[in-house]
C-alpha cells in the first residue's frame, strides 16, 4: 500500500528542515490534535498513539542530507516506512512531501488507508510549525 501527502512549501532551507526532521522529538509538533501519546524512546525513535488506534513505534532507518529521511516501524508485525522527501526551492524555502509504504493484507489495508492518509496529510500540513 502506497500513500502520499500533498507537497507543502515550508519557509526553511532544505538543510534546516532536514535538521528539524532528523531530531525525532520535533515530530511531536507535527502530530494531529487527537494525539493520545507521544514519547521519545531514544535518539532515533519515538512512540505515538492516536485516539482509537494502537500505539506505533517509529525508528530512523535512513537519512540522506538534506533531501530524504526514512522512518520505519520498529515492529515487524506491521512493516511500513514513512519517507520525507525534501526539495530545495531557494535558500530560505523548501518543499516537502511524505510517502507511506506498507505491506498489509487487503482487509487491513482497507481499514487503515483512510486514517493513515489523513495522518500523513496532517503531518505535512504542520511542517510550518517546525
Amino acid at each position: 500500500m502506497n500513500l502520499e501527502s500533498p507537497k507543502v512549501t515550508v519557509q526553511k532551507s532544505a538543510q534546516d528542515l532536514f535538521d528539524q526532521l532528523t531530531d525525532v522529538k520535533n515530530f511531536e509538533k507535527l502530530m494531529p490534535d487527537n494525539i493520545a501519546k507521544f514519547e521519545v524512546t531514544g535518539e532515533d525513535a519515538f512512540i505515538f498513539g492516536l485516539k482509537g488506534m494502537p500505539e506505533i513505534k517509529l525508528k530512523m532507518k535512513d537519512k540522506v542530507a538534506p533531501n530524504k529521511i526514512v522512518l520505519g516501524a520498529a515492529s515487524d508485525k506491521l512493516p511500513f516506512t514513512l519517507t520525507s522527501n525534501i526539495d530545495t526551492i531557494s535558500d530560505s524555502e523548501s518543499a516537502v512531501q511524505l510517502f507511506f509504504e506498507g505491506e498489509f493484507n487487503a482487509m487491513m489495508a482497507m481499514m487503515v488507508k483512510g486514517p493513515i492518509s489523513k495522518f500523513i496529510e496532517t503531518l505535512a500540513n504542520n511542517m510550518h510549525k517546525l
